[in-house]
């Protein structure tokens, strides 16, 4: 009996060590580069900084979204408003956009802008942010 014991011991060391040679190791990526590295970049030119405006008529947020890989889609999102926009479906490298933005009634609010794209390859890209103060 005790040789079976042995026996069994061994099995399982050589067993569990063996194992250890068959695992499947835990593999990181390297980030890729070139084009498709990070994304569509998004940019809001008008206003150029976070700005006051005044209450009444629309005002227009205008920008581009490019990416040399190919943009897919661009994302519009506001908060504190009343305008809101539906995703943009591109099919080329850059994409410019105007967003009337409604102030009328709204005096004292602060809207967010937030616009961001989405490359042919699915990479979502950085945001580009304005907050409009109204007045």
């Amino acid at each position: 009996m005790p040789e079976l014991a042995a026996g069994l011991v061994i099995t399982v060391l050589s067993t569990g060590l063996l194992g250890c040679n068959e695992r499947d190791r835990i593999f990181f990526p390297t980030p890729p580069t070139g084009p498709s590295a990070g994304g569509p970049t998004s940019t809001i030119d008008r206003p150029s900084v976070d700005t006051t405006i005044t209450a009444g008529p629309v005002y227009f947020v205008a920008g581009r979204v490019g990416d040399a890989d190919g943009v897919d889609t661009v994302y519009f999102e506001t908060e504190g408003g009343v305008s809101g926009f539906p995703p943009f479906i591109a099919s080329s490298d850059t994409v410019r956009f105007g967003l009337p933005i409604t102030t009328g009634g709204l005096s004292g609010a602060v809207i967010t802008v937030r616009v961001f794209g989405v490359d042919v390859l699915g990479t979502h890209g950085d945001t580009a942010i304005r907050h409009l103060t109204i007045q």
